[in-house]
């Protein structure tokens, strides 16, 4: 038997305690909801510029559309060095 947690195991408790989800059910929810919001911001504009045109949108709506969405947005940070992140620190 694993003795092992999930790394949510509290929102996916409190999933199943607040709606009609099973375990299982909530955990696919809490990695699908994690998925999303780790795509990163270059990602995020591609796939809305997409989205946008497909539905007949213009760059001239889509592109101060898709600045304030990105605002609102929680996106994954970028990758970086080991040497990026010292000279965040030090300069």
């Amino acid at each position: 038997m694993s003795t092992a947690r999930h790394p949510h195991e509290d929102l996916i408790s409190h999933l199943t305690r607040t709606s009609a989800l099973g375990p299982g059910e909530a955990a696919r929810v809490v990695a699908d909801v994690l998925a999303y919001f780790s795509e990163p911001a270059e990602a995020f504009v591609r796939r809305r510029h997409v989205e946008l045109k497909a539905a007949g949108l213009v760059n001239d709506e889509i592109f101060p559309r898709i600045a304030v969405e990105l605002r609102a947005r929680r996106v994954a940070a970028p990758e970086l060095s080991l040497r990026q992140l010292r000279r965040i620190v030090y300069g």
